[in-house]
């Protein structure tokens, strides 16, 4: 029979650790994977910047997008490919650029996800604009700062309604601390967030396709230690919840990757921060959590690749307000919505698909991260982003944590 090649584009910034991994596996995978139509080959290849046609054809099946969130130029090249050529993408470019944490929240408040109270108030500057002061002086309204943060309650959180990896995010303890933040923010919309006061558990869950996996987080650590090692910290039944959470957020939003931090508290968990659709890959922070993602990436991948699965293009709601709507606890309208998720991401055929020819993958990602290549990943990693002097200690950090991963991930027999 003849060989297909699947394509694969990864579509890049600053990632420099995962894709060289991803790509060393690839190869050492060598899949062969059989069809009605011939063999099923896969050829990875980096995505490009330059100038193009609308009406050039675009030679991938699918495309890893790490870059569209905030350059342009290969966003629209990505959404062109998506309507003109039938390019599979994730994730939706169309819902990364326009559902922020801002709609994020109202969505889930909607279907009773137990957000936590949310304001968002105008900003504090202005960008010069001739329509502003006519604009301002008709319909703005003064309002008491002090007066939203006692209903919230303190201490409360201000930060951007659009995200943005931490960037401006201020723990208010008082209502002086939040009037100097908000003094502080300058043209940048906010939210005020009352806090999970008391919690329990800070857990943030990874969805990949439906491949989800969580980690007691540690936001108070240096970046290379948020991602904790703690084992046996939920319930499999927290898990579980965790999991349906994750997977109707990512659905509902068609982000296919993406992470969903939640807080627990007296028996509740409360998703504070579920709007990350390019979430972090990098082994200087997740470290011992490194290989999961990076074979998460090719279960996904693959699968979409092969089975030629076709992208949503459009975001359909309706089914998640269907139930919402429904006289229904949370917790059984959370199991239908997990269900619609399901359905979505084709999660028994994708457990089929990958059990099928991906059989080999721990085993084979097992022997690689040991290798002189994996190790040379995170040291260009490291090198990236840590002084000159600390590279060999952080590189040495990072490969024997990885190396903790495979004795604790040691297949049978090994």
């Amino acid at each position: 029979m003849n060989d297909i090649t699947r394509k694969i584009g990864l579509s890049l910034g600053a990632d420099i650790c995962w894709p060289a991994c991803y790509e060393h596996i690839m190869r050492r995978l060598d899949l062969k994977v059989p069809s009605p139509e011939g063999t099923i080959r896969f050829d990875v290849e980096r995505v490009t910047i330059e100038p193009f046609d609308l009406r050039q054809p675009v030679k991938y099946d699918v495309v890893v997008d790490r870059l569209t969130h905030w350059y342009h130029t290969s966003r629209e090249w990505i959404k062109k490919g998506v309507v003109m050529n039938d390019l599979y993408v994730f994730n939706n470019p169309w819902s990364v650029q326009a559902n922020e944490k801002h709609t994020s929240y109202a969505a889930m408040m909607a279907l009773g996800m137990p957000i936590p109270g949310t304001w968002m108030v105008p900003p504090k500057g202005y960008a010069p604009n001739p329509d502003l002061k006519p604009t301002l002086s008709r319909y703005a309204k003064l309002f008491d700062l002090g007066n939203i943060g006692r209903e919230l309650g303190y201490p409360l959180f201000m930060k951007p309604y659009d995200g943005g990896g931490w960037r401006a995010v201020t723990k208010c303890d008082d209502e002086r601390a939040l009037k100097r933040a908000y003094e502080e923010s300058d043209t940048m919309v906010m939210h005020l967030q009352a806090g999970v006061n008391g919690f329990d558990r800070f857990v943030r869950c990874i969805g990949f396709g439906p491949q989800t996996y969580t980690v007691l987080y540690d936001p108070s650590a240096p970046l290379h230690d948020r991602y904790t090692r703690e084992k046996g910290f939920i319930s499999a039944s927290d898990e579980e919840h965790l999991r349906k959470i994750t997977l109707t957020i990512n659905a509902f939003f068609g982000w296919e990757f993406n992470s969903c931090e939640s807080l627990r508290k007296d028996g509740v968990w409360y998703p504070i921060d579920f709007a990350n659709p390019c979430p972090d890959s990098q082994v200087t922070s997740l470290h011992y959590h490194f290989p999961w993602l990076v074979k998460s990436y090719i279960r996904w991948s693959t699968f979409v690749a092969a089975t030629k699965k076709k992208m949503r293009k459009n975001l359909d709601w309706e089914p998640f307000y269907a139930v919402a709507a429904l006289d229904l606890p949370f917790e059984e309208k959370l199991d239908r919505y997990a269900k619609i998720a399901d359905e979505r991401f084709e999660t028994a055929r994708f457990e089929e698909w990958t059990a099928r020819h991906l059989g080999h993958l721990d085993e084979v990602a097992w022997e690689f991260f040991q290798s002189k290549e994996a190790k040379e990943a995170i040291r260009q990693k490291v090198a990236a982003l840590f002084p000159a002097h600390e590279v060999e200690q952080f590189t040495e950090l990072f490969y024997n944590r990885v190396q903790q991963w495979r004795e604790d991930h040691r297949p049978v027999g090994r």
